[in-house]
């Protein structure tokens, strides 16, 4: 890990350490999650939060957020599928959850590395 890759994991983990519990407990139990699920992508703050990119300079492909409810998004720099089905054309880019259980757990995963796959 470079040093500035260090450094960016320092800043979102400084970012997650400053929400109120039980928020910051559930945000890096995701974080641990999309790093185990996608070694590849590097912590690093993106407007203002905790986001997971392929390198330092290159644009976020997922991002966290803590505002009215937790957030997991993948950004439009991911490469984005069409739902399909009922939802046609429409093509899936944000979750929002308020805990974390292990179907939940599962899905971010499986939603993490289809944006590295």
């Amino acid at each position: 890990m470079s040093s500035k890759d260090e450094k960016n994991l320092t800043q979102v983990m400084e970012k997650i350490a400053k929400i109120d519990e039980p928020r910051r407990s559930i945000m890096r139990r995701v974080h641990d999650i999309i790093v185990t699920e996608a070694p590849d992508l590097k912590p690093r703050i993106w407007y203002g939060m905790p986001a997971y990119a392929l390198s330092a300079s290159t644009p976020a492909l997922v991002t966290l957020r803590s505002d009215e409810r937790l957030n997991l998004a993948i950004t439009e720099k991911a490469d984005f599928r069409a739902a399909g089905g009922v939802d046609g054309a429409l093509m899936p880019a944000a979750w929002y959850f308020e805990t974390l259980d292990v179907d939940t757990e599962k899905r971010i995963a499986e939603i993490v590395g289809a944006v590295v796959s």
